[in-house]
């Protein structure tokens, strides 16, 4: 039985037999993807369920390509969240980071994903600085996203670590490629990647053959409607901060489109070239259910007060900094906080809630500077 001649009955007896995608693939001589597009679109056609029963298979597979271009993963049942363009600042730690490590640890995603621009680069930009701003250099910026992505994988516990590159990440590659060449390719540290071991890299991943996670496609107010239009599947990007979902229904069924928002503060000092105009930006980030190998109508936890810690998620409003699980864990984090829950206005300066610093340094002494004696 070729792929050519297979029938739908052929193709759900194989399946029904072997029940893997995997193995139907090689019986088929065809790409694991079109196996599963295939058999998503044959439950549709039949309402019918082709279970994936075989004990061998994981509940997620994942096949990283050899190009790092298009990562696929097989879920059958599962959670995975999405967060993006975080942006992480040296000494900041946003609302929705925290809500984002308090809602790993709720929800015990099988797949976390950071869909783009965890990194800013400003540094490094090959956009003049404006004025004398002050920006962080690349040390403190690799510093700041390894401490917050370390946050992620403690509450993490066995689930599945995935980046996608973002335009700003991109710019720690493509500035050492410009000015130093290819002699130095492949040396440890000189890929952005080699600084988060932990985490597989991609361009996109594309789930079940019918949602595609990737940094971004189409700009503009019209994003989400010409992503989720011209792909032909759901799809979920970041890059324009304007968190929110949209639907579309056609002939084909439901397919949704994801804005993963940003999980910095909007306001915040990596976005001052918007010199305080508005912007249709949120904080927050995604949470997509598989059941069944379907995607489900698409969550979204939204920040709905910086200064006081809430997020808005499934009717309830939660506020984050209660019950902290980040606290301090190093001398320079634990000389911040304490600033900053006992200093207003420096905690105004650098944008963390007095809250904030206050509970990560709970239960600790704070022993302010003495003068000289006289």
């Amino acid at each position: 039985m070729t792929a050519a001649r297979c029938s739908d009955e052929d193709f759900i007896a194989l399946w029904n037999r072997v029940n893997s995608v995997a193995a139907v693939a090689k019986v088929l001589d065809l790409n694991p993807r079109a196996v599963q597009l295939r058999r998503r679109n044959l439950e549709r056609k039949y309402g019918i369920r082709l279970a994936a029963t075989d004990k061998r298979s994981p509940d997620v597979k994942v096949t990283i390509p050899g190009d790092g271009v298009r990562t696929t993963m097989d879920i059958e049942n599962g959670v995975i969240v999405v967060a993006s363009d975080c942006h992480y600042w040296p000494g900041v730690i946003s609302t929705a980071h925290r809500a984002f490590v308090k809602m790993i640890g709720r929800l015990r995603p099988q797949v976390i994903i950071m869909n783009g621009d965890v990194f800013d680069g400003a540094g490094i930009s090959r956009h003049d600085p404006i004025g004398w701003q002050s920006v962080p250099n690349v040390k403190q910026e690799l510093e700041a996203a390894q401490e917050r992505l370390t946050e992620i994988e403690r509450a993490a516990k066995g689930a599945k670590l995935h980046w996608t590159w973002g335009n700003h990440d991109l710019r720690f590659n493509t500035r050492l490629a410009a000015q130093i060449g290819s002699a130095w390719e492949g040396v440890h540290g000189f890929n952005l990647k080699d600084h988060f071991p932990l985490w597989n890299f991609s361009t996109s991943v594309m789930v079940n053959g019918v949602l595609m996670i990737k940094h971004r496609w189409h700009n503009g107010v019209h994003a989400l409607w010409n992503n989720v239009m011209k792909s032909g599947v759901s799809m979920c990007t970041g890059h324009l901060h304007a968190l929110g979902t949209r639907s579309y229904t056609d002939y084909n069924g439901t397919r949704y489109a994801i804005d993963t928002g940003t999980l910095a503060q909007p306001t915040g000092e990596q976005f001052t070239y918007m010199e305080d105009s508005p912007a249709n930006h949120r904080s927050g980030f995604a949470v997509l259910t598989i059941r069944d190998g379907r995607l489900m109508p698409p969550e979204i936890c939204e920040v709905i007060s910086e200064d006081e810690g809430l997020v808005f998620f499934r009717g309830e409003i939660i506020n984050v900094n209660e019950e902290s699980k980040m606290p301090t864990k190093s001398a320079k984090q634990e000389k911040l906080m304490q600033a900053v829950a006992h200093n207003k206005a420096f905690a105004k300066k650098v944008g963390i809630p007095q809250s904030v610093g206050k509970e990560m340094t709970k239960g600790k002494s704070h022993s302010p500077s003495k003068g000289k004696s006289k």
